[in-house]
């Protein structure tokens, strides 16, 4: 019988539902960036209303606003970062621009998830391809709430429990690391954020993501209590 093992976080973690509000710091892209791919495979554009964020799924719509002038801007997520502590997303310099805070570098922002997506622009469910279950296949699950901490390397976000039960087997057969459940709501549809490790330091888990690089081109580093 196989065994793997599910560790949740303390309290499930609801933590995008529709409405809620983020507060932090914003950056916006430098210029060296124009053209080059983002995590969702789109490339940057300047020109274009967009922004990264560590853990909201690809399509999802965010309204911005600038807590210093209440300037806003609706911006679409395509790519992860940013990965500066106290910043909690990095916008095209046009949606920057629109915000007021170019000349600045820098500005305190709310963030409010006003659209989740339907999925035709960048799906937020990360299939592994060809999940092939057998007539009968039984797991042992042992599970524990737990509150991580330091830092840990995102795989994906899934929705179905199939690809979720059977990347997570594998991924702790093959790497010999603790797997992390996080559970979150976005529009009313649970998802479930899949993270391999619990490292001490950004170092070691930067050292784990190399080494998931050629199977996970879209691994990055999450800090646990920042999720």
């Amino acid at each position: 019988m196989k065994r793997f093992f599910i560790l949740l976080p303390l309290l499930f973690v609801f933590a995008w539902a529709q409405a809620q509000i983020q507060t932090g710091k914003a950056s916006f892209y430098a210029d060296k960036f124009e053209g080059q791919p983002t995590a969702s495979g789109e490339k940057y554009r300047h020109n274009k209303l967009t922004a990264a964020h560590k853990t909201l799924p690809f399509g999802t719509k965010v309204r911005i606003t600038n807590t210093a002038n209440n300037k806003t801007v609706e911006v679409v997520i395509n790519d992860r970062g940013p990965y500066v502590d106290g910043r909690i997303i990095d916008v095209s310099r046009s949606a920057a621009e629109k915000l007021g805070f170019v000349n600045q570098g820098l500005a305190d922002v709310s963030i409010e998830v006003i659209d989740p997506g339907d999925g035709t622009r960048s799906n937020p469910v990360t299939p592994i391809g060809q999940v092939a279950v057998e007539e009968k296949e039984f797991y042992n699950f042992e599970v524990a709430r737990l509150k991580p901490s330091g830092y840990g390397v995102q795989i994906g976000t899934y929705q179905e429990l199939v690809n979720l039960i059977r990347l997570s087997d594998n991924l702790k057969n093959s790497y010999k690391k603790k797997v992390t459940v996080q559970v979150k709501v976005i529009g009313g549809v649970k998802y479930y954020t899949l993270i391999l490790g619990q490292f001490p330091n950004r170092d070691k888990a930067e050292l784990f993501k190399d080494e998931l690089q050629s199977k996970f081109p879209d691994s990055f580093i999450v800090e646990f209590s920042k999720l």
